[in-house]
């Protein structure tokens, strides 16, 4: 369905007649001339004739002109048919660890190494693709938390900019009492009975003015339903100096990992904790995860729409282009005339 957004411009059509009227003529004085050839003068009154031909039509392109900037002035566009969005589903936000540490390579991915920040990538990126009826949301968190995506049922873009985002944008420190808080003011004007928050990190809090505890609270208190993942392996072997063969040993990279601090917020909002060592044990819990029952919410739908503004306008270039080549090529009138037939003009105006 073809609509204007603004149809009160075509208002305006009628403005040049209205200058043109008001507008005071400009005088014009002509001398009188007698003519005394028949033929003459038939070959001005047919160029007279051509030359109001010409004017009205350059008078009726320059209306045509002028109606075409007023469609696309007016705003034109084009609105398609409803689409109806889910009307069942979760408001999930993702809170995403990208601190320092998620640098650490202990994990293995299609047989190779790699560090923590690629296998969330892999693995939560096919779980957003999955939450088809869930409006999804994305927070990173380093030294400072900020939303990277707000709740939408858009899967493709929450996953772009998951895949898209880099570690120590946020910082290097870990602010998982901010995480939080954040995500609790963000879900607060959501339906109480559909607030989930899925908080992933590989460290304890380190940064942030709020406690994970004290933040863990209000979310309870805003009937947010936190599940907690703990990710990293629990051993990991550290090469000597010449290799594996000598001087290997064996490392514990998480920990730095909460895992108390982590249980204690599930807990205290209604939750899971869930620990993931390696690949497997991430893709279990998102698969639990992946199994929430949805909630009913009110049935909404939307309409897609479409500028077309600029097919006038261009339309309008156009046409004003061809008239400006026009006018270029226009030939320039000839001022030598036949100077017999000048001549004989001149005599017969001369006699008494």
């Amino acid at each position: 369905m073809l609509q204007f957004e603004w149809p009160l411009i075509l208002l305006l059509l009628p403005l040049p007649l209205v200058v043109y009227w008001l507008a005071p003529r400009a005088r014009r004085e002509e001398a009188a001339l007698r003519v005394p050839f028949y033929q003459d003068l038939q070959q001005l009154s047919g160029g007279h004739r051509a030359g109001a031909r010409r004017g009205r039509g350059f008078l009726g392109l320059l209306s045509v002109i002028w109606l075409l900037v007023l469609a696309a002035a007016a705003g034109p566009k084009w609105i398609g048919d409803p689409i109806r969005l889910p009307t069942s589903g979760r408001d999930l936000l993702l809170a995403v660890d990208i601190s320092g540490s998620m640098e650490t390579a202990d994990m293995v991915l299609n047989g190779q190494q790699v560090n923590r920040i690629t296998v969330i990538k892999a693995v939560v990126g096919e779980f957003v693709q999955r939450r088809q009826s869930d409006r999804l949301g994305l927070i990173l968190f380093g030294t400072q938390a900020y939303l990277q995506a707000p709740l939408t049922f858009d899967r493709n873009t929450v996953n772009t900019l998951l895949q898209e985002s880099r570690l120590g944008f946020a910082g290097e420190k870990t602010a998982i009492g901010d995480a939080i808080g954040l995500a609790t003011k963000r879900l607060l004007d959501r339906p109480e009975e559909n607030r989930v928050l899925i908080l992933l990190t590989d460290g304890a809090n380190t940064a942030g003015a709020v406690d994970p505890l004290q933040a863990a609270k209000l979310a309870s208190q805003a009937g947010v339903k936190i599940y907690t993942i703990g990710l990293g392996a629990d051993e990991l072997i550290v090469p000597g100096i010449f290799g594996n063969s000598f001087g290997a040993r064996r490392v514990n990279p998480s920990v730095d990992l909460d895992e108390e601090t982590l249980r204690s917020i599930a807990r205290e909002t209604g939750g899971r904790y869930f620990r993931a060592r390696d690949v497997q044990e991430l893709e279990s819990i998102y698969a639990e995860l992946d199994v929430l029952e949805p909630a009913e919410q009110e049935a909404e739908s939307f309409r897609p729409t479409e500028a077309l503004f600029y097919w006038p306008l261009g339309l309008a270039f156009v046409l004003s282009g061809l008239i400006a080549v026009s006018q270029l090529r226009r030939p320039a009138p000839s001022v030598q005339g036949n100077n017999r037939s000048d001549k004989a003009k001149s005599d017969y105006i001369m006699q008494p």
